[in-house]
Parts: structure tokens; sequence; C-alpha cells
């Protein structure tokens, strides 16, 4: 059977930086074809293979997780963070101020926090290596949607990447 819309792929995935870096790897990932729930370059380019068929797709970063926005940098004094802030942490929301998105603390220096909306690998160009492992028909799509079984990792999900609020599609 071959990649086509309504069908459950499952997939292994390297994803590099385009200095040959390995960022990310996994195995066995299931996802349901020709319905946007990954990257629309690598599921063009899975269209139409079969078990055993492997994709090299390089995505720069406007296809990925778009260019890196210096405007969605966030600097707030410490005191503005109940509880504590470490690195790493992540705000969609701040003494009673709401976010346009969700921000991740990148470092704290002298009483100030430094917030970043980026998605971490905004303006990175990558380079994913898929092989497919195996093809089968979903049945009903909408029973495969949302199932434990169709869960697409967060280097390859479109909705990982930051929306513009004033986005209409």
């Amino acid at each position: 059977m071959q990649v086509a819309s309504d069908t459950l792929v499952t997939i292994a995935v390297k994803m590099y930086d385009l200095q040959k870096n390995l960022l990310e790897q996994a195995n066995d990932l299931v996802y349901l074809h020709g319905h946007g729930d990954i990257f629309p370059v690598i599921e063009k380019a899975l269209e139409g293979k079969k078990p055993g068929d492997t994709v090299s797709v390089q995505l720069e970063p406007e296809e990925a997780f778009g260019d890196y926005d210096e405007s969605a940098i966030i600097i707030r004094p410490e005191s503005d963070f109940d509880g504590g802030v470490e690195v790493g942490l992540q705000y969609t929301e701040i003494r009673g101020e709401t976010l346009d998105r969700p921000y991740r603390v990148t470092d704290i220096a002298d009483g100030m926090v430094v917030l970043d909306g980026n998605h971490p690998l905004a303006g990175i160009g990558l380079r994913f290596e898929i092989k497919v492992v195996a093809v089968e028909p979903a049945g009903d799509a909408s029973t495969a949607i949302g199932n434990d079984e169709v869960v697409v990792p967060g280097f390859l999900q479109v909705t990982d990447k930051p929306v513009d609020r004033f986005d209409t599609d």
C-alpha cells in the first residue's frame, strides 16, 4: 500500500540541522496522512511512498518553525514572577497579563528575566531523513484523528509553530 490521504503511516525520522548535527530522532511514529498534522513539504514528499522507501527533505526556516522574530523577546523584572523563575520554564501569562503566545525563559541576569516567544528551532534550516515503515488504511479517519495511536511528535507538528494572533487562516 502507498502513502495517500487517510492512511495511517508509520515512519522512522531523524532531524538534523544544516550542519549535520542530529537534533531529534524517533522510530515507529504513526500519523494520519493528508490532514496537515506534519509539515506540508514532508507530507508531500511522502505521498505515494511505500514501506521501505526513504526520503530526505530539507526545510528552510519559513517551511518549518518560522524565521527568528526579534520582536518576540520580552525582558521583565524577576519580581514579576511569583514562586521563582528558572531558565526553561514557559509562560503564557505574567502577573495577570495574557501573552500573545507561550514564552520560554532563556536567561536570568541582574534581576531581569529574558523570555523568548520563538520556537527553539525558529530561524534554523532542517533536514529530515525519513523511512516509511508501514502504511495501512485508517478506516474511519474521523476516529483515527485524536486517537492515542496517532500522536505526532512536536518536532514534526505544524501546530508547534507560534501563530500570529492576527492570522485569520
